[in-house]
């Protein structure tokens, strides 16, 4: 098989254990925030929410290889429809959650 009909590669050794580490210590940050209790809720929900973003984007660029340069914007594409799918999820279980909790309370 010659070296132009092979699968594009993975992940060198290095970009696994760079994607490990940073997945540790984005894990490591909001827990300690919480852990250490010296943080408001909002400053801790802050914690979180960017250390979920940056959590994802590692995983996307690290383990699953996603860039925007290769095969003709597919890569982009199934991106969009991910972040529009899981928008649509987040946002609607919230939005059902909140008239779940104005319509049921007792009181």
């Amino acid at each position: 098989m010659s070296s132009s009909s092979q699968p594009s590669s993975h992940g060198s050794v290095k970009s696994y254990v760079t994607g490990l580490i940073l997945s540790l210590v984005l894990t490591v940050i909001p827990f300690g925030a919480v852990m250490l209790g010296s943080f408001s809720l909002p400053v801790n929900v802050g914690i979180i929410v960017v250390t979920a973003i940056l959590q994802i984007l590692v995983q996307l660029v690290m383990f699953m290889h996603l860039d925007f340069k290769t095969e003709e914007g597919w890569n982009m594409l199934s991106f969009v429809f991910t972040v529009s799918i899981l928008a649509l999820v987040v946002g609607g279980s919230l939005w059902i959650m909140q008239h779940l909790h104005l319509n049921m309370m007792i009181g």
